[in-house]
């Protein structure tokens, strides 16, 4: 298994993702601060992956606090804030820090270290919950899929996306040990690259057939025949069932309706976000727009041309197939579905 993130002697190690494919290399972050930038920095990414990322912030947040017990209040509420502030769509960032502050009022009138000691043990058994997740989300989506499957991703859904194994890529994980996939078509998800650069790399790491297209060609994919179903990841699922995901999702989602192809969603009930009725109340994160207009550092177009760089979009719910979490697979009416799935 992928390992991108632990804990070890006061401090977190995270495999840089901006380095991959070109070099496995661990960073030892020793503050949250640090992790908060890294974060932004897109060397910790995925949604799940976020969150647990966030909660071993915090627990590393009061590690590494030695002021007064009258400040500490103040302090894990900046500490919370930084680490809020750093990628607005993925709500299981949300997720991770309102379950590390359930923990912190529960012990925060214990000592300092019985505090720090808790936090920790509460990101551990996150990130052991995440692998278990991912796990049941994989064998509930692989039953959805033919024999021979032929599947579509975009961006990276996988293990680096997570704590392991992956939900979008937990899906194909959980079907090639069946023998159902016969080919993953990997978008190259521009502007980052993160499916040229990091599912490839993933799923080559596990010997499953993977191609790497560019994102427009997918229509023409389809065209040929040679999609059987899409299935993607998700950063922020409203109420109603609209998703948000990396750019580039919702062109997939109109392409597959129109091929008359299911478009699946894999993302675990923490994604699920009941405090927003639809996609259009998704805050929706804009980049530097050097990400558009370099490539590896080098400018592939006039350097002072504005760049509209929003990372991700929202697939309406009307185009969706199926969301696939661990509890199982929710079709319309989303709303009920999910409804029920998060207040069980």
């Amino acid at each position: 298994m992928i390992q991108t993130i632990y804990f070890e002697a006061g401090a977190v190690y995270i495999l840089d993702q901006n380095l991959l494919p070109n070099q496995v290399k661990y960073e030892r972050i020793a503050s949250h601060e640090e992790l908060a930038d890294a974060i932004k920095k897109l060397k910790v990414r995925g949604a799940p992956l976020i969150g647990v990322t966030a909660a071993f912030g915090l627990a590393l947040a009061m590690n590494n606090y030695s002021g007064s017990r009258d400040k500490l209040e103040f302090y894990y509420g900046e500490a919370e804030q930084l680490l809020a502030s750093t990628r607005p769509t993925a709500v299981n960032l949300f997720w991770a820090i309102k379950r590390m502050r359930m923990v912190f009022d529960e012990v925060q009138h214990t000592n300092i270290d019985s505090i720090a000691e808790r936090l920790l043990q509460e990101a551990h058994q996150m990130y052991d919950e995440d692998v278990a997740i991912n796990n049941c989300i994989g064998e509930n989506g692989q039953r959805l899929l033919p024999d021979n499957a032929r599947v579509l991703t975009i961006c990276n859904a996988g293990a680096l996306a997570t704590c392991g194994y992956g939900t979008a890529l937990g899906v194909i994980r959980s079907a090639r040990k069946l023998n159902k996939i016969n080919q993953v078509w990997a978008c190259e998800t521009r502007p980052v690259l993160q499916g040229a650069r990091l599912t490839v790399w993933e799923l080559m790491q596990d010997q499953i057939p993977v191609t790497l297209i560019t994102d427009s060609m997918a229509a023409y994919l389809m065209k040929l025949d040679k999609i059987d179903a899409v299935i993607v990841g998700a950063d922020r699922i409203a109420a109603n069932g609209d998703t948000a995901n990396k750019i580039g999702t919702y062109s997939l989602a109109v392409l597959a309706r129109c091929h008359e192809l299911p478009f699946y969603i894999a993302a675990p009930l923490s994604t699920i976000d009941m405090n927003i009725s639809s996609g259009q109340e998704i805050p929706i994160e804009e980049r530097n727009q050097d990400e558009v207009r370099q490539v590896w550092g080098n400018y592939i177009t006039v350097p002072e041309v504005t760049v509209f760089n929003p990372a991700f979009d929202v697939t309406p719910a009307s185009l969706i197939s199926g969301i696939i979490t661990e509890a199982g697979v929710i079709t319309a009416p989303y709303r009920e579905g999910l409804q029920r799935l998060k207040g069980r």
